[in-house]
C-alpha cells in the first residue's frame, strides 16, 4: 500500500522557492526570526538581495584583487575552514605562511644569510600590518629612551597628509602624535626635506608611502633615506623608516627593480604590503617584514601553548582563514618573478590606454605620474559648469564604480577621479570607459549648468569717466529654486520635441 501525506507549508521540494510563501513574506532585517525557513529559500533570498551590489569587476574605486584562476579558487574552498591559529594542527599551512614571508622578504632586498629565515607575518591586511610595524617601533623607541634615563610619554610619528587612513588609527589607538608634511598643488606626495625637518628625538619613525592611495605616485625613499641618515649623524638620534608598500610593494620589484626604497636602504626597517592589492589575491591577507630579529621586540611576542604546542604569536587578530595564505603561496609559485612581471607591464600599458584616451577628449589633466602604480588621477579642466562628483554619478549608469575625492590639506581645493588598473582590467574595457566618459560629458553638456549665473539688473552712464557700470543682486533661495526648476522644465521640454515615438 502506498502512503502519502499532504505536503506542509514549509516543504518547498515539491515547487519552486519562487512559488512559495518566503518570497512573499517579509523577512526580519534586524532580529533573528522565530522560525526556520529551507535552505533553498534562504540562498535566493539572499543571493537576490546581493544582485543589487555593484558588479566587483566594474569597481574601478579599488586596489584589492577581484579576480583569481578556479584553479586557485578550488584551493581556497577546500580550505576555507582550516583556522590558521591552529599551527599545530595545520602544520603544512603554518609552513606556506613561513615561505611566503622568507619569499617576500627575498623580494625586498631583506640582508639575509644563506641559512638565515626572514622575520614577518601574515596579517589580514596591510592595516594590521601597519599596527603591528608602529607597535614594534615605539616599543623600540621607548625602551631605548627609559636606557637614556629619557621621557618615553611622547612619541610621535611623521607622514605625508597623504597617507591611508590606518595611519591616522594607529596614531589615535596607541596613542602617537601623527605629525603630517602637507601637500601643495602639483605635489601630492610627502616632500622628504620638509619630513626630515619635522623629525624631532620623539619621532619613533618616518613613514613612506610607496604608492600613494590618491594618485599612486612613489614617494621618493631613498632621498628620505640619505637626509634622515645626515640628520642622525648631526643630532645623535637613530630615527629609522617604514614603507607603506601596500600597494607599491608587488609592482616596484617587477616593473622598477633599479628603484631603491626597500631594504637596500639602511634606514629602512620594515615593510608592509597588501597581498590582496597587487599581490594578487583576494581581499584578506597582508605581510609585515622586518629588516632583522631585533627590528622586532620580543617583548611583542606572545608564547601559547594551549593549542597543542608553544606557538609564537605576534598579531592584534587571533583566529583567522588560512585560505588567502594558500592562495597568496599558489600565486607566488606560479606566477614567479616573469609573471608578475607579465601581469604588471599589461597592467601599466592598460594604464597608457585610458590615459591618453583621456587626454585626447581635450577635457582633463592628467594627476597621477607614469612611475607608480598603474592608476590614472585626473581632472577636470574646467569645473565651472559641472563637476567630477556628478562624472562619477553619471558613470553608475553604465556599471563603472569611478571615484571622485578631494586632495588632501593643502591641496584640498582640487577634486580628482581615479581610476585603477588591475589584473583583470584590459585594454578593451580601457577604451570602453573612455567611449562611456565621452558619452557623459556630452550628456553633462546638455543639462543646466550647476551654476547660478548673476544677472545684471540695469546699466547706467557714469559722468565721470564713461564707463559702464553693471549693477548685480544676489538672488533669494526661493528665486534660484525657480531658476534650476523653470530650467529643468525647457530642458525636458526641448528633448520631448526631439525625441519621435517610432
Amino acid at each position: 500500500m502506498v502512503l502519502s501525506h499532504a505536503a506542509s507549508d514549509s516543504d518547498v521540494s515539491v515547487h519552486s522557492t519562487f512559488a512559495s510563501r518566503y518570497v512573499r513574506t517579509s523577512l526580519p532585517r534586524f532580529k533573528m526570526p522565530e522560525n526556520s525557513i529551507p535552505k533553498e529559500a534562504a540562498y535566493q533570498i539572499i543571493n537576490d538581495e546581493l544582485m543589487l551590489d555593484g558588479n566587483p569587476r566594474l569597481n574601478l574605486a579599488s586596489f584589492v584583487t577581484t579576480w583569481m584562476e578556479p584553479e586557485c579558487d578550488k584551493l581556497i574552498m577546500s580550505s576555507i575552514n582550516k583556522n590558521y591559529v591552529d599551527m599545530d594542527e595545520y602544520p603544512v599551512t603554518t609552513e606556506l605562511q613561513n615561505r611566503c614571508v622568507n619569499m617576500i622578504a627575498h623580494l625586498f632586498n631583506a640582508p639575509l644569510g644563506e641559512t638565515e629565515t626572514a622575520v614577518g607575518v601574515g596579517t589580514v591586511g596591510s592595516s594590521e600590518a601597519i599596527m603591528l610595524a608602529g607597535l614594534a617601533f615605539k616599543r623600540n623607541w621607548q625602551n631605548k629612551r627609559k636606557a637614556e634615563g629619557k621621557p618615553f610619554d611622547k612619541p610621535n610619528i611623521v607622514t605625508g597628509a597623504n597617507v591611508q587612513v590606518c595611519w591616522e588609527k594607529f596614531a589615535r589607538y596607541f596613542e602617537v602624535e601623527l605629525k603630517e608634511v602637507k601637500l601643495s598643488e602639483g605635489y601630492y606626495v610627502m616632500d622628504p626635506e620638509k619630513a626630515v625637518e619635522m623629525v624631532d628625538e620623539n619621532t619613533i619613525c618616518v613613514a613612506a608611502i610607496l604608492g600613494s592611495t590618491l594618485n599612486g605616485e612613489f614617494e621618493d625613499v631613498k632621498l628620505l633615506n640619505d637626509l634622515l641618515v645626515t640628520k642622525n649623524k648631526e643630532t645623535g638620534w637613530d630615527t629609522p623608516i617604514h614603507v607603506d608598500a601596500a600597494s607599491g610593494g608587488f609592482i616596484a620589484p617587477f616593473l622598477y627593480p633599479e628603484l631603491e626604497w626597500d631594504f637596500r636602504l639602511p634606514l629602512v626597517k620594515s615593510i608592509n604590503v597588501s597581498g590582496h592589492k597587487y599581490g594578487l589575491v583576494y581581499a584578506g591577507i597582508g605581510w609585515v617584514v622586518w629588516r632583522n630579529k631585533e627590528d622586532l621586540p620580543e617583548e611583542l611576542i606572545f608564547h601559547i601553548n594551549y593549542l597543542g604546542a608553544d606557538q609564537p604569536t605576534f598579531t592584534l587578530n587571533f583566529s583567522k582563514g588560512s585560505s588567502q595564505i594558500i592562495a597568496q603561496y599558489y600565486q607566488l609559485i606560479r606566477l614567479g618573478h616573469e609573471g608578475y612581471r607579465n601581469v604588471m607591464e599589461n597592467c601599466r600599458e592598460n594604464m597608457i590606454v585610458l590615459r591618453e584616451g583621456l587626454e585626447k577628449t581635450g577635457r582633463f589633466s592628467i594627476v597621477s605620474k607614469d612611475e607608480g602604480v598603474p592608476l590614472v588621477a585626473f581632472s577636470l579642466k574646467d569645473s565651472s559648469s559641472h563637476t567630477e562628483f556628478e562624472i562619477s554619478d553619471m558613470l553608475r549608469r553604465y556599471g563603472w564604480i569611478v571615484p571622485a575625492y578631494t586632495m588632501p590639506p593643502d591641496a584640498q581645493h582640487i577634486t580628482v577621479l581615479r581610476v585603477v588598473i588591475r589584473e583583470d582590467f584590459s585594454r578593451t574595457l580601457a577604451e570602453r570607459l573612455v567611449i562611456d566618459i565621452e558619452k557623459v560629458m556630452r550628456e553633462l553638456d546638455e543639462l543646466p549648468s550647476r551654476v547660478i549665473h548673476k544677472i545684471s539688473l540695469g546699466e547706467e552712464k557714469s559722468e565721470a569717466n564713461g564707463d559702464n557700470l553693471m549693477v548685480t543682486v544676489k538672488k533669494s533661495d526661493m528665486e534660484k529654486q525657480r531658476e534650476v526648476i523653470n530650467g529643468w522644465k525647457k530642458f525636458v521640454s526641448d528633448r520631448k520635441k526631439t525625441n519621435g515615438i517610432c
